[in-house]
């Protein structure tokens, strides 16, 4: 039967230049599309002030203070935006959530994953998205497409390549740690491919028709 009853969270994670903004948005149209009166709110993470601070520059933060930072924004977001969205009912996509901050920081920045998940008790609690896509892509074409685009965010993508294999690794790890919420997509392709690739687990795990 199709999904029905209170909104869903999907988070859409991956590395640098693995296309989560695009294919976010091409979810997004598709739903409004496939799912009748599903109303939609698209996001991302970090946001509001604090994001420049963590993606532009070149600015070195011990893991921690950038692993509080990430959820000092997420703390604002969940309250402003994710939580009201789905107690109307809405679906909510987010471009990043707390898994980033687990691979980036946690993983890649040697914070740990007991400190992290500290935190996600602390600020996000109970919640958990119902569903997260992971873009997999090798790590030089990810950053070859990162690095094309006209964009002033590079702050990630200049941090070496050592810190992105490290990165691929961590989110698949994580995927593998929690299989009933994660599906890793295979992000090197064309874009409709991916796309279909993405609908399919949207309609498989979250009862789509």
């Amino acid at each position: 039967m199709p999904i029905s009853g209170p909104g869903r969270f999907i988070t859409i994670e991956g590395g640098e230049g693995a296309g989560k903004s695009t294919q976010l948005g091409l979810l997004a149209a598709r739903l409004k599309l496939e799912v009748k009166n599903a109303g939609v709110v698209e996001t991302r993470e970090p946001n509001g002030p604090i994001r420049n601070l963590l993606v532009q520059g070149d600015r070195s933060w011990t893991p921690m203070a950038e692993a509080l930072l990430h959820f000092a924004a997420r703390a604002e977001h969940l309250e402003e935006t994710v939580r009201p969205s789905l107690a109307e009912g809405l679906w909510v996509l987010c471009d990043r959530f707390a898994d980033s901050t687990m691979a980036y920081q946690g993983y890649a920045q040697e914070l740990g994953r007991d400190r992290v998940e500290a935190l996600y008790e602390m600020v996000v609690g109970e919640l958990k998205p119902d569903l997260t896509l992971i873009l997999d892509i090798p790590v030089a074409i990810g950053l070859d497409r990162a690095m094309r685009r006209d964009i002033t965010e590079t702050r990630y993508e200049r941090m070496g390549r050592a810190f992105h294999e490290t990165l691929r690794t961590a989110f698949h790890d994580i995927a593998a740690r929690e299989p009933e919420r994660c599906v890793v997509i295979d992000a090197n392709g064309p874009v409709e491919t991916v796309h279909e690739a993405i609908w399919a687990a949207v309609k498989d795990r979250l009862n789509v028709e």
